[in-house]
């Protein structure tokens, strides 16, 4: 039940890039499971050998099976997926995961996936495997097995099919083509990116931690001048894909559309490298965060090496997929996607439309030492810190105020979906090096980035130049314009420190490439679109029909905003869901509602809300019995089941639709209110609620439970999806409200900020109370999570 916040950028990059994509599944044999440590050479050096440290999993009783080689992300270990290979050997599969060299307890050091150590640890694995009675043989010394990873287990998945043709079919993810261009685009260093890299595997004896010395000093040497040399490139370019031979096994790229490390344009290149059967995929997440879309890729994954492994009759995958955003699920109130599909892949400059722009000569500011610099994103942190979710969700203009110059199409007359690399061509004066970005700016003005990637490029010398921008997947919407802005610093990379003017002006039209096949599927709208009218009428006609229940109301309980008696639910199933609870809130307080998964929370919070009946017991708000229906129901706000947003409306919109859905005056609202103590300004309000992060559907969702400022606010989780410093603020708005009189019910997982924002709490298990009462007394000085854990005998 415990929710770990990771508080270290390499703890993000593993996050982000260290787990794999496959799912438990109830029907999976049994899984043996053998700790292994397998001696390779260390590197060139024939006479010396290093131990990686190794498991291997196989499925009990399948006799001889292809075998899979699940490589772990940068700063993880075989430890990363232990869960992804249980599950992979559960479908059949002999998996073998492994820490690389100088990761975990392997020996070693990091050599950033070179031919002459990876690599070469790789073959000897599969050496290893061809030696295994499980594992299926196509020859002596040859298994049957293919190799998947995420970043720097993508790479190593890549080069090992390069330099080994015994790997049969592989799924290298959110990876790198060119080591020097991810780190080095266009010669700029991408300081904080690969600040996380070299700095973040560092135990406080090195520089540099397990690195080769030769990577260390070349990191070192770049990092405090901000200048490369040829040598390197190349030491960079050696572990890539790019310099390695032509992969022919079938391979399946899956790139992620929020990632400023290892952008799409390196699955472009890695496809047109590829000289076996390739498919593309694009889905939203990446190193930066983003949607998971751990079902869609697991199948995808897995059907994979069906196909190419056991020679299954699975479907085909499509050439290129792109999963897209369309809207917004009513229960959990995470975004809906769904794949689009071509039978070929187009590239990134497919059926190009030009669009002329507007702007014409800039002049531009290089501040003295590169500050205040721009902010595009903040590499490594995007799914961590606030700041990186806020900028990934909000998409506002970052740029410093006279550093970049802007160049806009005028609106359109009909939505345009860009898929691929916008083009334009620029002239400056002088040498410099800018950064590239694309923004959807709607008709009032707002600006928001398409992507939150910069696309650094350096004029060497006065002149003009074609800039090639970001990939992207995105549907600007009719009326929007276009914008390319060109900033002169950005905060992720190294630029000239030097105070410079330069003057920018655009040479040529947009060349915006589109791939007119590739349609989104349309899919039957959610329950609550067709539903929502009419439920409205069947619960208007409860209204109107319904009785006034015997002794509804106790006026001694007149002002006391819940009492809860003897409340009890059994299921069908004949689980009893809530046992004989009894509890009582008074006006003022925020009570956390505390249970391990299974304990009641939400039975009894739909009884509050009364949306499920209970079978013994009785709760009053406000001294009114809760039956449905019941007129008492107007005084409580509540975030239960998760909201109901129509996607294409902004927030605004979106709230106004939902009280007018409730027939009362618009001046009952409050709607300023509501939304001034949730904390969403106006620029957000006015945006698509489909452009929204999770953090700020929650937000939006608080408001509209805000509304009309019931007397008893009860929310569900409320800081699912929110940051640290954004659950920080999100105390502040309960406490707030709690202190103009109200009164606030808080189901939580996270103790340590119900012990901070909650007055009282009543702990649940098994359906039953446990303890309550005022949060201090509770605790006691020992931390709510120690008291919880003691309380329910360790059940987290």
């Amino acid at each position: 039940m415990r929710r770990w916040v990771a508080g270290a950028a390499v703890a993000g990059l593993v996050a982000a890039a260290g787990g794999g994509f496959l799912l438990v599944r109830d029907d999976a044999p049994a899984v043996a499971r053998e700790d292994v440590r397998i001696d390779v050479v260390d590197g060139p050096r024939d006479d010396e050998k290093i131990t990686l440290d190794a498991t291997f999993y196989r499925p009990e009783g399948a006799g001889r099976v292809p075998a899979v080689l699940l490589a772990h992300g940068f700063g993880g270990s075989k430890r990363s997926q232990a869960a992804a290979a249980r599950e992979l050997a559960g479908r059949g599969y002999a998996v073998l995961t492994w820490s690389a060299r100088g990761f975990g307890e392997s020996g070693g050091q990091i050599a950033l996936n070179s031919p002459d150590y990876e690599v070469k640890d790789t073959r000897q694995l599969i050496d290893w495997l061809g030696k295994r009675p499980e594992v299926l043989q196509d020859g002596p010394g040859d298994p049957r097995v293919g190799m998947a990873g995420p970043s720097y287990g993508g790479a190593i998945s890549l080069l090992t099919a390069a330099y080994d043709t015994r790997v049969d079919a592989l799924v290298p993810s959110i990876t790198w083509h060119d080591l020097s261009d991810a780190l080095l685009p266009d010669g700029v260093f991408k300081k904080l990116w690969a600040g996380l890299f070299f700095t973040g595997e560092s135990d406080g004896s090195t520089a540099c931690g397990r690195f080769r010395p030769e990577l260390c000093a070349m990191y070192q040497r770049i990092a405090q001048t901000g200048e490369h040399t040829d040598e390197d490139v190349a030491l960079l370019r050696k572990s890539s894909p790019a310099t390695a031979p032509p992969v022919k096994a079938p391979t399946l790229l899956i790139q992620g559309q929020s990632d400023s490390l290892f952008p799409l344009d390196h699955a472009d290149a890695n496809a047109e490298r590829a000289a076996g059967p390739v498919s593309v995929v694009w889905y939203q997440g990446g190193h930066d965060g983003g949607e998971a879309e751990t079902p869609l890729l697991t199948e995808l994954t897995a059907s994979w090496f069906d196909d190419h492994l056991k020679g299954l009759d699975a479907e085909p995958a499509a050439a290129f997929t792109v999963t897209r955003a369309t809207g917004v699920d009513s229960t959990n109130g995470r975004t809906w996607l769904r794949a689009a599909t071509a039978d070929a892949y187009p590239g990134l400059s497919s059926t190009p439309r030009e669009m002329p722009v507007e702007g014409g000569e800039q002049a531009v500011q290089n501040p003295a030492g590169g500050v205040p610099a721009a902010i595009s994103a903040l590499p490594g942190l995007g799914g961590l810190s606030a700041l990186g979710s806020s900028l990934g969700s909000l998409g506002a203009d970052f740029d410093m105020p006279g550093q970049s110059a802007s160049f806009t199409t005028e609106p359109l007359a009909a939505s345009l979906r860009v898929t691929g690399s916008p083009r334009l061509t620029v002239k400056v004066d002088k040498a410099a090096t800018l950064f590239a970005k694309v923004y959807d700016v709607t008709p009032e003005g707002n600006a928001a980035l398409a992507r939150r990637i910069a696309a650094p490029v350096r004029f060497t010398e006065a002149g003009e130049a074609e800039v090639v921008l970001p990939a992207i997947d995105y549907d600007f919407a009719r009326g929007h314009r276009i914008r390319i802005t060109l900033s002169t610093t950005d905060q992720g990379f190294a630029g000239p420190l030097a105070p410079a003017t330069y003057k920018i002006s655009a040479g040529s039209a947009l060349t915006l490439p589109t791939v007119p096949g590739l349609a989104t599927p349309a899919g039957r709208p959610p329950a609550w679109v067709w539903a929502l009218p009419v439920a409205a009428l069947v619960v208007a006609g409860a209204l109107l029909y319904r009785r006034r229940p015997k002794d509804s109301f106790d006026p001694a309980l007149a002002e006391v905003p819940l009492r809860i008696e003897g409340l009890t639910k059994t299921y069908s199933n004949g689980f009893k869901a809530v046992d004989d609870l009894s509890f009582k809130v008074e006006k003022g307080q925020v009570l956390g509602l505390l249970g391990p998964n299974g304990a009641g929370k939400t039975t009894t919070l739909r009884m509050l809300m009364g949306l499920i009946h209970p079978e013994g017991g009785e709760i009053r708000i406000f001294g009114h019995k809760v039956t449905p229906g019941a007129d008492v129901l107007r005084r409580l706000g509540s975030f239960v089941e998760g909201p109901g947003f129509l996607p294409h409306l902004s927030g605004r919109d979106n709230l106004t639709l939902y009280w007018r859905a409730t027939g009362r005056p618009l001046s009952e609202a409050h709607l300023e209110e509501a939304l001034e103590v949730a904390a969403l300004g106006e620029e957000a309000l006015a945006r698509p609620v489909r452009t929204y992060s999770q953090g700020m559907r929650a937000r939006l969702a608080i408001a509209q439970a805000m509304l009309g400022l019931p007397d008893l606010l009860v929310l569900d989780e409320p800081t699912n999806g929110l940051d640290p410093p954004q659950i920080r603020q999100m105390r502040e708005v309960l406490v707030d409200y709690a202190a103009r009189g109200r009164t606030v019910i808080v189901s939580s997982h996270l103790l340590s900020e119900v012990e901070q924002t909650c007055t009282h709490v009543v702990v649940m298990t098994r359906g039953a109370k446990v303890a309550d009462g005022p949060v201090g007394e509770i605790v006691g000085g020992r931390g709510l999570e120690n008291v919880f854990l003691e309380i329910i005998g360790g059940g987290v």
